[in-house]
């Protein structure tokens, strides 16, 4: 971008400015973000609680968000990727940061790394954008949703007061490793010495269980240290420092958002002494969190449900939660991918809970084409005959499709991707 014109850019040219100052869309390492930093002086005063893992992580920002706003605290949280808006990844007390503030320190952190005569990745000048806004708002507390693995993601180059890993699963291998032992390794490495490490999951890696150790965290994991039990329409959570009873069930759909939960109430019993949270701010912000495309349901008759499940740890959640809601018609799934993802593995967990498939690919050059979907989607055992897979030149024209076919006990469900959700919720907000 010309120097010229900076003064005059709207958030949209520096997005476009952003993804083309780096040779990779995706590079891993912490040296360049951090001589930025260093320049920029970002060094936050505040409570970070960072949140990583494979799957469940907007779940658990959105949870600690909500809970923590109606504590009374001035929260910062930054999540990623967005479904609509850039705007959607940076949030002061639940409300997006506005366009000229984004524009504003877009410009301030390009100043500091053309002297320090680096290029930085689109995430890496987003994150350090999230914590320049939180520090110049004065936030009491900051919540750092991890872009991708742990060890060399640029939220690490900051200090956590509490760190939480979701879980462990089988995703961006060409960056984080083949198996959960090796992927453990790169997300615990958001663990510190003496400091709060919590584990989502009861089936540990021992390479989770081992940095955590190796580091001097403060570990504690679900099933052991702290979990639920789930009594009707409420359930109570149990923890080192005592249970809390009759919780309201979270506005987040599906039984493993209990788990979700749990983590965030152990993480939040951890920092008790700087951020002590009423009972009542727990039961407000459990009900009261809510996060676009996580098994969402816009529509009642026929039952549709946007959830961006893109691997086979979050489709095997997406099953649970089909399995919970089944309907007495049959069910159509609008469908795409990446190609990097374990589309087989996706389409092995659901194919006993869809009857239609209606795939199509994705505005973005790591789509899996439609072809090559299709033929994902027959090794994976789906049948071809009787029309059971069909293909569409966009996810919106399948949903159309499946719009104008279901009837009112029917179901859609649309998963595969942020990109499937997007472009599907993109239509429905013109309507």
């Amino acid at each position: 971008m010309p120097a010229s014109k900076i003064a005059d850019a709207s958030l949209a040219d520096w997005l476009i400015y952003l993804e083309s100052l780096h040779p990779k869309t995706i590079e891993m390492g912490l040296e360049r973000i951090d001589q930025v930093r260093l320049v920029l002086d970002l060094t936050p005063q505040f409570p970070i609680i960072m949140v990583g893992g494979t799957n469940g992580k907007g779940s658990v920002c959105a949870m600690l968000e909500s809970i923590l706003w109606r504590a009374g605290y001035t929260v910062g949280c930054y999540t990623s990727p967005h479904l609509l808006r850039y705007n959607e990844r940076v949030r002061i007390n639940k409300k997006e940061v506005n366009d000229d503030r984004f524009c504003h320190v877009f410009e301030k952190i390009d100043a500091a790394r053309t002297q320090c005569q680096v290029s930085l990745t689109f995430f890496e000048f987003g994150t350090l954008a999230a914590v320049s806004l939180f520090i110049d708002a004065r936030v009491d507390v900051a919540i750092l949703e991890v872009g991708l693995g742990g060890r060399l993601d640029a939220v690490n180059i900051f200090e956590p007061d509490c760190s939480i890993v979701t879980n462990v699963d089988l995703d961006h291998r060409e960056y984080l490793g083949d198996t959960r032992e090796e992927i453990g390794f790169e997300k615990a490495a958001i663990f510190r010495n003496h400091t709060p490490a919590i584990y989502a999951e009861a089936d540990v890696p021992e390479s989770v269980r081992s940095q955590a150790t190796t580091i001097g965290a403060n570990f504690s994991h679900f099933a052991k240290d702290f979990g639920f039990s789930k009594k009707n329409q409420q359930w109570d959570f149990w923890g080192p420092k005592g249970a809390r009873h009759s919780l309201p069930l979270p506005a987040l759909r599906g039984d493993r958002q209990l788990q979700n939960a749990s983590a965030c109430l152990a993480a939040l019993d951890t920092l008790n002494e700087m951020l002590p949270i009423s009972m009542n701010a727990i039961r407000q912000g459990l009900t009261e969190a809510v996060i676009p495309g996580r098994f969402q349901v816009v529509s009642t008759q026929p039952l549709i449900i946007l959830d961006v499940a893109h691997n086979t740890g979050a489709a095997a959640v997406l099953c649970e939660n089909l399995s919970a809601t089944r309907t007495s018609g049959k069910t159509f799934a609008v469908f795409a991918m990446l190609q990097d993802k374990d589309i087989r593995g996706v389409v092995s967990l659901l194919k006993n809970d869809i009857d239609y498939w209606l795939v199509s690919t994705l505005l973005t050059p790591r789509a899996v084409p439609v072809e090559a979907l299709v033929d994902e989607i027959q090794k994976a055992g789906v049948s071809l005959e009787n029309e059971s897979v069909r293909q569409f030149p966009d996810c919106v024209a399948a949903f159309v499709f499946a719009c104008e076919r279901a009837g009112k006990n029917d179901r859609i469900c649309v998963f595969g991707s942020f990109y499937t959700v997007s472009d599907v919720l993109r239509y429905l907000n013109t309507l």
